[in-house]
């Protein structure tokens, strides 16, 4: 036999499965909204990936010209200098910050007179030997300072 308090127990049941499964809904909902998010960005990204063989190959027919226009295209004759600029770039990104940290190091007074003058000679030979490295390819210390477009500049003036 059940009495009332057994009645009241299972209403309360039935109650708290309806609630969770509200919040089941609603967290599958979320969820699939994440996925879609998600597939958005993939298909951006992928957008932006070099074109396959087969894609530039089609580049005349109608369709695929507008979805192989959009990606990006390396020149075969300027790849080495552009590849150069990039790791140089990247190199002179690192020097400056090394550099910087430097300076923040001895204003703080935790170096000694010593590896102040030792840190002070190896960065100016780091900074003489990617002036070489510059000039070796045609370059300036102007050329690797990247646009960013509404960023501004990669490195400081």
């Amino acid at each position: 036999m059940t009495g009332p308090a057994d009645r009241t127990g299972a209403s309360d049941r039935t109650a708290g499965s309806a609630d969770r499964t509200g919040a089941s809904d609603r967290t599958g909902a979320a969820a699939a909204d994440r996925r879609r998010e998600v597939a958005v960005a993939a298909q951006r990204a992928f957008s932006l990936l070099p074109a396959r063989a087969d894609d530039l190959s089609a580049v005349d027919s109608g369709a695929a010209a507008g979805r192989a226009a959009r990606r990006l295209h390396a020149d075969p004759d300027t790849v080495e200098r552009d590849l150069v600029t990039l790791v140089l770039t990247i190199v002179e990104l690192l020097r400056q910050l090394m550099e910087r940290q430097a300076l923040h190091r001895v204003d703080q007074g935790d170096l000694t007179e010593e590896q102040e003058e030792r840190l002070g000679l190896t960065l100016m030979l780091l900074h003489d030997r990617m002036i070489e490295l510059c000039d070796s390819y045609g370059l300036t210390l102007e050329d690797l300072n990247l646009d960013l477009g509404p960023l501004g500049t990669l490195l400081p003036p």
